[in-house]
């Protein structure tokens, strides 16, 4: 099932960044010819009004066709269509159509990280400390986030448990610590010695209550009684907090993102951490299996990633074609097809590079190598 629903939020995406161009496409009065989910050999189509809608056979991503995206088509067209097509209009209306597919990405996961921040589940923050350190989600609190093993607790508490009292009394993260650590072993403080009486902690898991009995040990490293967790709490966010923490996470993963692609031009150990499609799926799927947080926000990140990579200034990615409507602009005067291509084939040769190394990564990973 998690499989399922990873594939399909996979697909989600695929579809929203494509339809961020085709409802763009519509709304400034280009004519879209088709729309696909997926790319060719065609598997399904119909067509609505002068639209044809399609699902390919390859699934490695979508496309929007717009009548006239190649300055070289204007000639063959009729003059009704030219006037639609999409070399015919000014370049800010292209760039407003080319914008809204990795817009609608960026869109996404701004939107899902500030609503995971101000739902304040533990689970949510720690995911998103995982893929932002730099952005403070936790602070100190009752949520049991680690346990040692071998350690009192452990076999007792579970992750995610919210410790409500201690010993009769409303549990605070203080509170909590100084209650453990003024328990005492009987006689002589020695390593690993058991307190002289067991700690009554009441915790919530999941919607349930229970009470457990733990002995703290005390631990000559630290000289206090332990019972080997760690406690925390989501920070709590408003609205506002939340959306400047969710730009701050975008721009965290945007910069990580960047320099990991630029690091694995020149590093085999870099290389070796790139994912393709597979990779993402399995990663996704996991992330779905932990829980519905887990999974939006991991389909989040795959959406902000795809939206950053989207914005490179290659043809044929969104980014370049943005990158020859302001350069058209500025120059007074349209760019040849010839001379968009020869300066894309860098980066197409290098973005080709990282898509085999993910692949390769992937059937690696698959055969156990």
């Amino acid at each position: 099932m998690a499989w399922v629903i990873a594939i399909g939020g996979i697909i989600l995406l695929i579809i929203l960044h494509e339809a961020g161009h085709f409802f763009a496409a519509k709304a400034v009065g280009m004519r879209v010819e088709r729309f696909s989910l997926f790319f060719p050999p065609t598997l399904v189509k119909f067509k609505r009004g002068e639209t044809e809608y399609a699902i390919g056979a390859i699934p490695a991503g979508g496309y929007v066709k717009i009548t006239g995206m190649s300055p070289e088509e204007l000639a063959e067209l009729d003059p009704e269509l030219r006037a639609r097509a999409y070399y015919a209009q000014p370049p800010w209306k292209r760039i407003v159509v080319i914008l809204a597919g990795p817009g609608t990405n960026l869109l996404i996961a701004f939107v899902v990280f500030a609503a995971v921040l101000m739902a304040g589940t533990l689970g949510g923050a720690n995911t998103l400390s995982n893929i932002a350190p730099q952005v403070q989600t936790l602070t100190n609190g009752t949520y049991v986030d680690a346990i040692g093993q071998g350690y009192p607790a452990y076999g007792h508490l579970r992750l995610d448990d919210k410790i409500v009292s201690l010993d009769g009394r409303p549990a605070t993260y203080e509170g909590v610590l100084q209650t453990i650590r003024a328990d005492r072993c009987p006689g002589t403080l020695t390593a690993h010695c058991q307190g002289a009486r067991p700690l009554d902690f009441v915790v919530k898991r999941g919607t349930a209550r229970r009470s457990i009995a733990i002995f703290p040990r005390y631990v000559t490293a630290s000289h206090h009684m332990q019972i080997g967790v760690e406690l925390l709490a989501p920070r709590h966010f408003g609205l506002f907090a939340a959306l400047g923490a969710s730009a701050a996470t975008m721009w965290s993963i945007t910069a990580s993102t960047i320099s990991g692609l630029v690091h694995a031009l020149t590093s085999a150990k870099a290389r070796s951490h790139i994912s393709g499609i597979i990779g993402i799926t399995q990663v996704t799927e996991q992330a779905v299996a932990l829980g519905p947080v887990y999974g939006l926000l991991i389909i989040a990140f795959v959406s902000l990633v795809l939206g950053v990579i989207n914005l490179f200034p290659f043809l044929p990615l969104d980014g370049g074609h943005v990158l020859w409507s302001v350069a058209e602009k500025v120059r007074g005067a349209r760019v040849t097809t010839q001379a968009m291509w020869k300066f894309s084939s860098v980066g197409i040769v290098l973005l080709g590079f990282l898509v085999v190394t993910g692949l390769s990564n992937n059937i690696s990973h698959l055969t156990g190598g």
